[in-house]
């Protein structure tokens, strides 16, 4: 019998918070990032909570990662690389039950396990160790001498589908039981590749994507999770 896989967005769907966005605030604790650029971040973020109009995280994002890059080009390795380990140490069991608990179950049923994440490589693959994933994707910041440059390439710029395409490529895998988990329109490409897709916690994006496609949708909130079945058009507690 073929082996069978399951791929995994990470941010906000595994982990509760975003690791680039708490490497970049790791960052600015470490004083690498100039104090405008910090401000700016800052004032993003406040309007984002806000919630002052429906693409104020999209905004704070695109703060965030020009600010980063930004600052890239003057940072060095091995700074990154310790404010990398300090994120994973603090948020690498800061995670949803479910997804913990449906990683643990589909590796238990010997499931290739991927992520793929437009977070840095560098976090994304110690993640991924960490809970015993097969391979991981994500960004990957252009280095020269040591030093970064600022380019990059990322799964969430260029699409996760190339991503995809490859792992199942480099490990000879058809679509047979496949799931994928994923909270954004970003990894909607990936749940309709499988043919067991979750929408875990998704964005309105997402959601409408999923409401469409009648994809069933999990949201774990405090310590419950609710899993809802598409039904003639709503969703319906399973």
């Amino acid at each position: 019998m073929a082996q069978k896989f399951a791929i995994f967005d990470i941010d906000g769907t595994v982990i509760r918070w975003q690791l680039f966005h708490s490497v970049v605030s790791e960052l600015i604790n470490r004083q690498q990032i100039n104090e405008a650029a910090a401000a700016s971040i800052k004032l993003a973020h406040a309007t984002w909570k806000r919630r002052d109009s429906e693409d104020s995280f999209v905004t704070y994002e695109k703060v965030l990662v020009k600010a980063y890059f930004e600052a890239m080009q003057h940072i060095s390795v091995p700074v990154h690389d310790a404010a990398i380990d300090s994120v994973f140490s603090e948020y690498k069991d800061q995670v949803y039950t479910y997804t913990r608990d449906l990683i643990r179950d589909l590796k238990a049923r010997d499931y290739l396990l991927f992520a793929i994440s437009g977070s840095q490589q560098e976090i994304v693959s110690k993640f991924a160790d960490y809970y015993g994933f097969d391979a991981a994707v994500g960004a990957q910041l252009e280095q020269v001498d040591g030093q970064f440059t600022g380019n990059f390439v990322s799964p969430a710029q260029h699409g996760k589908q190339a991503s995809l395409d490859k792992l199942l490529q480099q490990y000879d895998l058809g679509h047979a039981g496949s799931y994928a988990v994923g909270d954004t329109e970003s990894d909607a490409v990936l749940l309709a590749a499988v043919e067991n897709p979750i929408a875990f916690n998704p964005s309105a994006g997402l959601y409408k994507i999923a409401r469409k496609r009648s994809w069933p949708i999990v949201v774990e909130r405090k310590n419950v999770t609710y899993e809802l079945g598409p039904h003639d058009g709503q969703y319906l507690l399973a």
